[in-house]
């Protein structure tokens, strides 16, 4: 008998439930992905220029707000590291909440629910089309960035897996908010967090900047990580890269993923 007529031997039973699951969860992805595109493909662009506006106006708009920033080079950093980080903010906490309260108001959550699709591969492929939208406004702000405050930015490696976590940690508890919350309350309570993120937080300046207790408060909040993250991983400390932020998002990323996954494998 020739080598080439020589049978493979066969693979482990074991082994071919995970490479079936692996290419139905792939498949799944790819056709969710599509598909939510294709639902949201006139409000995409909108979005996406409205994300460039919104992170260009930051940089420009509060630097009217504080007139002394250009000899301020640690305000400038903060402010120019911030428009970016509030991008993501407003599509994780903001706009997209919104887009699941709508679904679930119009009944395409119970519809999604139904699908013989893996949870997990709906919410990655939400967030997939989400992050996408955001990218735009992310590189428009550090553009603004560079041309209003002439800055030199050291783009480190962990800049890219920085911004994901960000985005990821931003979708996690906005769809952890808006898979519990009901439809008429979302909108409330993300606004209220996009006030938060915008005024009240160590995002576009230091924390010391703020009173004792709310500074104390953003330690456990995801908020002053998430500009932290993106902030080193443009202009690297000497000290190093801190852990303790993408430690902090990993939990709240977590957190928000496993609320919004019970909910969406909830029966009633």
């Amino acid at each position: 008998m020739s080598i080439s007529s020589v049978p493979e031997p066969p693979q482990p039973t074991s082994q071919r439930p995970r490479q079936e699951k692996a290419a139905h969860w792939c498949r799944s992805y790819g056709l969710l992905a599509r598909w939510t595109l294709m639902r949201l493909r006139s409000f995409v662009p909108l979005m996406v220029i409205v994300q460039v506006i919104l992170s260009v106006s930051i940089v420009f708009g509060f630097a009217f707000l504080n007139p002394g920033i250009d000899a301020d080079p640690e305000g400038a950093l903060f402010l120019s590291t911030g428009a970016p980080t509030l991008a993501l903010i407003a599509i994780g906490l903001g706009i997209a909440p919104g887009q699941v309260a709508q679904q679930k108001a119009q009944g395409i959550l119970d519809y999604q629910r139904a699908l013989p699709v893996p949870r997990t591969a709906t919410l990655a492929a939400e967030a997939t089309v989400w992050v996408g939208i955001a990218l735009p406004g992310v590189a428009a702000g550090l553009w603004a960035a560079t041309l209003r405050f002439d800055l030199e930015l050291q783009i480190h490696p962990l800049l890219a897996p920085a911004l994901v976590l960000v985005a990821l940690t931003c979708l996690a508890v906005g769809y952890g908010i808006a898979y519990t919350v009901p439809p008429m309350v979302v909108q409330v309570v993300t606004n209220l967090l996009l006030f938060l993120a915008l005024l009240f937080s160590p995002v576009n300046f230091p924390a010391d900047r703020l009173p004792g207790w709310l500074a104390t408060a953003h330690t456990f909040l995801p908020f002053a990580y998430m500009a932290q993250v993106i902030r080193e991983s443009l202009a690297p400390p000497p000290e190093g890269i801190s852990v303790l932020p993408f430690a902090v998002l990993s939990a709240w990323c977590l957190l928000g993923l496993t609320l919004a996954h019970w909910v969406m494998n909830r029966r009633g």
